[in-house]
């Protein structure tokens, strides 16, 4: 059982910068793809990006392309995510997922555990 817990979500103006933390704890970080997805108010919940674990590639949903980065610190349990250029429609409680399969998935259900969420608001 992989316990996940996010960090690092708040209030930011339009066009500025936050990085969430994802601390793993409970299992084999290192062997877990590690994804985000968010969800904003009304809405389903969207993939965001996703690391896998056994090759390292990382895919972005088209709306933060360019603007997000996915990481991981496998020596620390943690999985990151750098968003620059925030914008207003990025407002959503942020969640990071583990999934012990094999590829990058991009769909919430193939996801075996989940942090409780980060509200990251952007002002404009």
């Amino acid at each position: 059982q992989v316990q996940l817990v996010e960090s690092g979500g708040g209030l930011v103006q339009a066009g500025g910068s936050l990085r969430l933390s994802c601390a793993a704890s409970g299992g084999s970080f290192s062997r877990y793809t590690m994804g985000w997805f968010r969800q904003a108010p009304g809405e389903e919940r969207e993939f965001v990006a996703v690391m896998s674990w056994s090759v390292g590639i990382k895919t972005y949903s088209d709306s933060v392309k360019g603007r997000f980065t996915i990481s991981r610190d496998n020596a620390k349990n943690t999985a990151y995510l750098q968003m620059n250029t925030l914008k207003p429609e990025d407002t959503a409680v942020y969640y990071c997922a583990a999934a012990s399969s094999s590829g990058w998935p991009r769909i919430w259900n193939a996801y075996d555990f989940w942090g409780q969420g980060t509200q990251v608001t952007v002002s404009s």
